[in-house]
């Protein structure tokens, strides 16, 4: 007698040529129990509904990644039209083809969602109130979500960066051998996020099949909390280049996008539900550096 054994559960990962998304390319070769099916921009236009029905009806996916987003924090402030386009309106898109083919839908937001909070880890039920148009597209994003009778996941990310395409760690990498001197804000607190840890834990979150971990938003970065400039200097402190690293103001530094003081993540909520341990910033930027230097 033949055995059938059961088929491999199929992932959507859309943007998957960004940071994020490569990660999961990455990582994708050591899930043997999935399937995973990568697009991008040039595969997969999420702003078009014809488009993602067709990729729905051809690969009926399990579950779908959305790592697609606009991250254009500044830019955005002239751009709103593509900012909305993309994290609120493309999403809606997903929503409704995921509500069709009963996929569950796994997506990404900022911690550009909150403001004015201090003193403690920003917690998932405290209040909403982006001031940058970047976060106010997040925020749009994610109430579509909340709108919808999908099964939806949410993760709130502070500080992404990865050892592939463009961030904060390898423009502090390229600027500290370019100049001896650099100027970086020092009065904004947070924990970065390194893309890979999240990916990995995005993946331990599908694998516990807890279907009572849907419809919620949880908060994601790595442990630890660290500033701008004490981040650049950690950097070039690992990486062995000598840059003196000047600590200056956010008004100093004259961003048109008003960015959060405060964006210290609580990750009580997402550690206890799937039991994750996420690991201390420095060992994860650590990590990352090994693979940008190597």
């Amino acid at each position: 007698m033949d055995i059938k054994f059961p088929e491999k559960k199929v992932i959507l990962v859309t943007g998957a040529n960004g940071q994020l998304g490569q990660e999961f390319r990455y990582l994708a070769a050591q899930q043997d129990e999935y399937e995973f099916l990568f697009t991008h921009r040039d595969t997969l236009d999420i702003s078009n509904m014809a488009d993602v029905m067709l990729i729905f009806q051809k690969f009926r996916p399990d579950y779908c990644i959305n790592c697609a987003a606009y991250t254009k924090v500044d830019q955005a402030e002239s751009e709103s039209e593509l900012a909305y386009l993309i994290n609120s309106k493309a999403l809606s898109n997903l929503v409704h083809v995921c509500q069709i083919y009963s996929a569950r839908l796994i997506h990404y937001s900022t911690d550009y969602v909150y403001d004015s909070i201090t003193g403690r880890p920003i917690s998932e039920e405290d209040e909403c109130n982006p001031q940058s148009l970047y976060g106010k597209s997040k925020r749009a994003g994610e109430m579509v979500l909340q709108e919808s009778n999908i099964e939806w996941l949410c993760l709130r990310v502070s500080w992404l960066y990865s050892s592939y395409g463009q961030n904060f760690v390898k423009t502090m990498l390229r600027l500290g051998k370019e100049r001896s001197i650099l100027n970086v804000v020092n009065d904004q607190v947070g924990s970065p996020t390194y893309a890979r840890d999240l990916a990995r834990s995005t993946i331990e979150i599908i694998r516990s099949g807890d279907k009572s971990a849907y419809k919620k938003f949880y908060n994601y970065s790595n442990s630890g909390t660290t500033d701008w400039a004490s981040f650049a200097r950690e950097i070039h402190i690992l990486s062995g280049i000598d840059c003196t690293i000047k600590g200056i103001s956010t008004v100093a530094y004259g961003a048109l996008a008003p960015r959060p003081e405060w964006s210290v993540l609580s990750h009580d909520k997402v550690t206890k539900k799937f039991n994750l341990s996420i690991p201390d910033w420095k060992a994860s930027l650590k990590e990352c550096l090994q693979l940008l230097t190597d």
